[in-house]
């Protein structure tokens, strides 16, 4: 039953994933950061990058797709907080 042990994975990632869509959008057209925690963001972006360091690793597709995609937006919510917080000082 691989197939459908996949497919619940794969559907996983797109949810948890998409989750993070709302979030990356209302940041970049505010242009505030301020309601996130920098040592959030950046804790979350180093469990993404192990979790996809471990997918890339034991070859789990759902997990390489699921946590790259993520990590990106992410990456972009620390990015635009760096980005104020540098313009703050």
């Amino acid at each position: 039953m691989p197939g459908l042990f996949d497919a619940t994975g794969l559907v996983a990632a797109l949810l948890t994933t998409l989750a993070f869509l709302p979030q990356v959008i209302q940041t970049w057209r505010s242009g505030s950061t301020a309601g996130l925690n920098l040592g959030m963001l950046a804790a979350l972006s180093t469990g993404l990058v192990l979790w996809l360091v471990y997918g890339l690793g034991t070859g789990q597709l759902p997990v390489i797709l699921a946590n790259g995609a993520t990590l990106a937006l992410v990456a972009t919510l620390l990015a635009l907080k760096l980005r104020e917080r540098v313009g703050r000082s």
